[in-house]
């Protein structure tokens, strides 16, 4: 666990197999002591940048709660507040590392993070950008060890887009050696390098891992464990909505794709849903929907993260 300690984490794959668990099992003990009352801080004295460039609801929330939690002061920032008035990312971060110990950034191009981290002297998370959503999957993975007990050899279907959970998910699936299989329509697949990436973790480390590409929704679900979702048309791509919700018309988890997937299969969406769209309120409202249990976990990841790097 000591491995952690100053390190950024742009993506999953900054970090290894047992550095990974490292994080989860940590999660695990914070969350039964937060819930015994018995939540010490860890970190008294120190601060954080949060940098929200876009929108946040469960991001916001659960850093500025973990920060609390740990004896951090968070410091919440959004565009009109940092990278702005024509001033350089290096001198920006430069200011930042004299008042802080911490920077966490929400924020679109994943080159905007990189280049936050190579000026910075001080730790840099991320806390979503368009390439890469990694404490997200740090929730997910959780809650899925805490529904199916394991994560070695479980199958998880994800179906939509090849974006930011898609990647984060194939590379957090390597990590821990599960069966990730990617439905998304042609033209919308997954980042090639990335997939190439996500191989070469599950080889390196003898994970046992693999990651396979389907178009048809139903060859990804079958048998699997976890069945997951996110939204067609992320934020910034607003103007795609129409276009994608025609090349997703198929791509619609509802019953009958459930179904496909083992009995005991759960559903997983990072949220929020667009109900209709890539989910129908049959599912996400079903006893087999985890979807706040995966909110909820957000919390408890992402201090379980921050309590090791700080």
């Amino acid at each position: 666990m000591q491995n952690l300690i100053g390190r950024d984490l742009l993506t999953l794959g900054d970090l290894t197999p047992e550095e990974l668990q490292a994080v989860l099992i940590r999660a695990k003990a914070q969350k039964l002591a937060h819930r015994n009352a018995n939540k010490a801080p860890v970190a008294t004295g120190q601060s954080a940048a949060l940098i929200f460039m876009k929108p946040s609801l469960r991001t916001r929330a659960s850093f500025e709660l973990a920060c609390r939690d740990l004896g951090v002061h968070p410091i919440v920032m959004g565009p009109q507040d940092a990278f702005s008035r024509n001033e350089t990312v290096h001198d920006t971060v430069k200011v930042l590392e004299r008042y802080v110990q911490l920077i966490v950034l929400r924020t679109f191009a994943h080159s905007h993070i990189e280049e936050v981290a190579e000026h910075a002297s001080i730790p840099v998370v991320n806390a979503l950008t368009d390439d890469y959503h990694p404490c997200q999957v740090l929730a997910d993975l959780l809650t899925i060890k805490e529904h199916k007990g394991a994560l070695q050899g479980v199958k998880l279907a994800y179906v939509g887009d090849g974006n930011n959970m898609t990647h984060s998910l194939m590379l957090g699936g390597a990590l821990v050696g599960m069966q990730v299989a990617v439905a998304t329509p042609v033209g919308y697949e997954p980042r090639a390098d990335v997939v190439a990436r996500a191989r070469e973790i599950a080889a390196t480390y003898g994970t046992g891992a693999s990651v396979t590409l389907y178009n048809d929704p139903k060859d990804a679900v079958a048998s699997a464990d976890v069945v997951v979702s996110d939204t067609w048309a992320s934020m910034g791509q607003e103007a795609e909505h129409a276009a994608r919700v025609r090349a997703f018309e198929t791509y619609t988890i509802d019953t009958p794709l459930m179904q496909r997937a083992d009995s005991r299969a759960i559903f997983m969406h990072c949220l929020p849903a667009h109900r209709g769209e890539e989910v129908v309120d049959e599912v996400i409202d079903a006893p087999y929907s985890v979807v706040f249990d995966e909110a909820e976990n957000r919390l408890h990841a992402q201090r379980a993260l921050l309590s090791l790097i700080l």
